[in-house]
Parts: structure tokens; sequence; C-alpha cells
């Protein structure tokens, strides 16, 4: 049995060290436009709890190049800026009804993204506050609408 054990802890060591030659792409491209905030207040609250994932200046932490954590945490990215990136607003993005949707069934924050980001994590209050002012940023200057075949 401790044979075994330990071979199988050499296979699985040895694909967790194949695992960081897969290609992961971490790139925040360039900043086009951003949103036009309605308040400091707003874009601060955005910025802490939205941006990594929803803008094109995302912070890669140190553990999103090592693998399998990397693929996750890339995908989070990629899959959050398709849908609305805060730093290219002259591209399609989401509305107001469905930031509200997601945020009010608490859908967003991704449970394993505040494992890692607690300052993230908002209050009751704090996520009213937020609704709120995306609420009037996004009357104020409304994102391009996206086309019904787009949506994923």
């Amino acid at each position: 049995m401790k044979r075994f054990l330990r071979y199988a802890l050499l296979v699985l060591l040895g694909l967790l060290v194949l695992m960081q030659l897969i290609p992961v792409t971490r790139n925040n491209p360039p900043v086009t436009q951003e949103v036009q905030w309605n308040a400091p207040a707003t874009r601060a609250l955005a910025q802490r709890a939205c941006c990594d994932c929803h803008s094109s200046e995302t912070v890669w932490p140190w553990y999103a190049y090592v693998a399998p954590i990397s693929l996750r945490v890339a995908d989070h990215g990629h899959e959050g800026r398709d849908r609305l990136n805060f730093s290219a607003w002259d591209q399609p993005n989401e509305g107001f009804g469905e930031i509200e949707k997601v945020i009010s069934r608490n859908e967003m924050l991704l449970s394993d993204y505040l494992l890692t980001h607690s300052a993230a994590k908002l209050t009751d209050a704090e996520k009213q506050a937020l609704l709120a002012g995306l609420k009037e940023t996004l009357a104020n200057d409304p994102p391009i609408a996206r086309e019904k075949s787009a949506r994923k």
C-alpha cells in the first residue's frame, strides 16, 4: 500500500508540473473608454468589488500563474470582461437590468474569488449603494446594447 501511495503521489506531482506548461492568457487589454461614473464613491465600490474581472485593469495575483488555479482565475477574468467591461465602454456591455439581477441574487461576487479577496465583499448597504450608483451611471452613460444572439 505504501508503494502505491508513493507512486500515486509521484504521478500527481508530475501532472501538476506538466499542468504548468498549459498556456494561460493573463492580459490586460488597453482601456479604450471608461464608463463615465456618476460619483467617485460608485467608482470606488466598483473598483473594490468588480473591476478585477470587469475591467481591463485586472490585478493578476501570484496564484494566477500556478496551474490549475491559473486556469480558473484567467477564465473568470475573460468571461467577466466578455459580459461587462468598465474599461471598454465603447464595446457592447450588459445593461443595468442584468447587473442588478446578478448582484441582487448574490451571484456576484463569486465565492472562490472572495476566498482570497475578502476586501471585495460588500455589505448589504454597500451593495445597495453600488446598485444605485450603477443605475445612475448607466442611465447617464448607457452601454452599447448587445445583440440577442451574442448573449451567453
